[in-house]
């Protein structure tokens, strides 16, 4: 089946019903063009955050599975409304779940993987002419349990459906127009990119950029399906985010993040013994928390600190692990912050461009921003600061490296 096209429409861009009807317009429009068309929807505005808040109030540590029946709800009503929306003005429409899709997971609740999806309904729905309307962020499990793919999984939920049929693009609306040189809510001289590679875009989504979920950037990449990434409230062009930009040459920046939903924790006096470092983080892994920049300090003494970031919505857990494998070790106190930001910047120039750390760290010792930790990759420096200065070090580092 030839001309598909997958566009998934954010929160933001189905926040009301006035929205709903302009994105119903938008989506016959394309339809015109002789495409046969497959949407996916988030929830409508804040509704996850809505519905996560319903459950903390009825315990701080909700079962899992049953947040996943929980939270699927929201893309079911925006994916029934948006039909409903489409059949109003004259064409045809029907909304699926995850489930009559057959988009089939792993058993991780909150966070399960796609393992593979049955096109059939969707091909047969498009042969009759029909447009499809998908609901993101959904799965179910081979027991027939509902899974959710983790927060922004519509977007991984869009590049799958993407790869399965065959799509020739998957366009993701958003609230911005594109991909920016950083969050131009927070920086207003933020420029709009017109190409960026699917590498410096996992890089951006993995360090905290909002606009794209990284895991979706993962299977784009894997599979090298384009994506162009688009305002709902605008007709202009948005960023094309692909396998090789037409730069002559990479750009030593491309863009700089920053993320603020990380805590920090230190376990002190741990015994600088061959495999403790190993039994800290089995331990943590196995309490179900993501552990991602490391630090160990220089043992003089035979005890050393480590320091480690995990989520923020992981932090209780995450201590709780960490405080029972440091009296197993015989350490000493597990501190933490969750008062923490990083800042990275990003760019594939980065291989043949010298000096871009030294760049980084002075700007923001001049601007008396203190750096805790710092990690780096072949294309991105982090440094973990102080959260009261997060808005400040992203505009400095913004003018350093001459992105306005």
């Amino acid at each position: 089946m030839k001309n598909i096209i997958v566009q998934k429409f954010g929160g933001s861009s189905v926040a009301n019903i006035d929205r709903i009807k302009i994105v119903a317009r938008r989506i016959i429009a394309s339809k015109k063009k002789d495409n046969h068309l497959v949407v996916v929807v988030s929830a409508l505005g804040d509704t996850t955050d809505e519905l996560e808040n319903l459950a903390h109030k009825i315990t701080n540590t909700p079962a899992e599975r049953e947040m996943d029946m929980l939270m699927s709800t929201g893309e079911q009503i925006s994916s029934a409304l948006l039909a409903m929306a489409i059949k109003t003005l004259g064409s045809d429409a029907i909304s699926f779940t995850g489930s009559q899709v057959g988009i089939k997971t792993n058993k991780s609740h909150t966070k399960a993987r796609i393992e593979t999806i049955d096109c059939h309904c969707i091909k047969k729905a498009l042969k009759e002419n029909k447009i499809v309307i998908v609901a993101g962020y959904q799965g179910i499990t081979e027991d027939n349990d509902i899974t959710t793919l983790g927060r922004g999984g519509s977007d991984l939920t869009a590049v799958a459906l993407a790869y399965s049929l065959k799509a020739k693009v998957c366009e993701i609306y958003t609230d911005v127009k594109g991909i920016y040189t950083t969050d131009p809510r927070k920086v207003k001289q933020a420029k709009k990119i017109k190409q960026i590679t699917f590498e410096e875009m996992l890089e951006m989504a993995s360090l905290g950029a909002q606009v794209m979920q990284a895991r979706s950037i993962e299977v784009a990449k894997r599979f090298n399906i384009p994506i162009h990434v688009r305002s709902s409230f605008s007709k202009e062009e948005g960023t094309m985010i692909v396998k090789q930009t037409d730069k002559l040459e990479d750009i030593a920046v491309r863009g700089i993040t920053s993320n603020s939903s990380e805590a920090k924790i230190t376990i002190r006096a741990v015994p600088d013994q061959a495999g403790i470092a190993a039994k800290i983080f089995t331990e943590i892994s196995k309490a179900g928390s993501n552990v991602d920049l490391i630090v160990q300090n220089v043992s003089q003494t035979k005890h050393t600190d480590i320091s480690f970031t995990v989520p923020k919505k992981d932090l209780t857990k995450a201590l709780k692990a960490s405080r029972a494998v440091a009296k197993k070790i015989k350490a000493g106190d597990v501190l933490h912050d969750d008062n923490i930001a990083r800042v990275s910047i990003v760019g594939s120039g980065m291989r043949s461009h010298h000096g871009i750390a030294a760049s980084m760290f002075e700007v923001l010792a001049k601007n008396k921003i203190n750096i805790d930790m710092i990690s780096t990759s072949e294309i991105s420096i982090s440094c973990i600061i102080e959260k009261k200065h997060e808005a400040k070090a992203v505009e400095v580092l913004h003018k350093t490296f001459k992105l306005n």
